[in-house]
């Protein structure tokens, strides 16, 4: 409210100056002929002015910035694979039935085009994942996640990542499955309806932690070819991955 009474005054200021000038040109020249012929023109050029000052430098600077604050939130997806979501993509592949189908589709990304990234978000998207909660270790995931409670919750604090509804959605569908799992204090016996409303959890951010690794990936193919080269040898559906760089 106060900043609106700011503006208001603002601006009736500005239009009283606006006349205290033109009563001194008129006193000085007397000329009321050229007074409106100045005052016509200047109100005629104000659409131009807002067409150029509002839509186009405006739109440029917001683009510019909007660049800058993708930069940066990259950075901090970046932060996220490296610290948590390169360790999960392996651990959830033991929980599904089918993770050799999406393994031997994923693994080779090297000489990827972005048609390439494209067919790959589709498979991801149209995939039957089938995941199974008793395939892998719940115990191990839920200390591994436990430990990086802190650092996604320095994560959420980034104000950029509301840019970013995708990648925030993910966050927090491990922040669920973090809770899920610590609220059982014994993982070893769990009823199979329990069992099941687990394997949901777990699918649901492993469907959105591969979507985010695929477009991560691609964005590092297009601005960073050295992080892309890391991610590639890295690839944590390749068994065979390696990050020593072979001839």
């Amino acid at each position: 409210m106060k900043r609106v009474n700011w503006q208001i005054i603002l601006g009736i200021s500005l239009a009283i100056l606006s006349v205290i000038l033109y009563s001194i040109h008129y006193l000085i020249f007397r000329d009321p002929h050229h007074v409106f012929i100045y005052m016509v023109g200047d109100i005629a050029f104000i659409p131009i002015e807002v067409l150029v000052v509002t839509l186009i430098i405006h739109r440029l600077l917001a683009d510019r910035e909007k660049k800058a604050m993708l930069k940066k939130l990259n950075m901090v997806i970046g932060a996220f694979f490296s610290e948590v979501g390169l360790k999960l993509v392996p651990s959830f592949a033991k929980f599904d039935h089918k993770s050799d189908k999406i393994k031997e589709d994923l693994s080779r990304m090297k000489n990827w085009t972005d048609a390439d990234f494209k067919k790959a978000t589709d498979l991801i998207d149209n995939f039957e994942f089938h995941i199974d909660s008793n395939l892998g270790d719940l115990k191990s995931l839920r200390d591994f996640l436990s430990g990086k409670r802190n650092f996604l919750l320095r994560l959420l604090e980034n104000p950029n990542l509301l840019e970013h509804e995708t990648f925030t959605e993910l966050l927090w569908a491990v922040f669920h499955l973090t809770e899920e799992l610590e609220y059982r204090s014994n993982l070893d016996k769990l009823p199979h309806s329990d069992l099941e409303h687990i394997s949901g959890d777990i699918k649901r951010v492993y469907v959105l932690l591969l979507n985010r690794w695929v477009d991560y990936v691609m964005h590092l193919r297009h601005n960073y070819p050295y992080l892309y080269s890391l991610a590639v040898r890295t690839n944590p559906l390749d068994e065979e991955a390696s990050p020593i760089v072979r001839s």
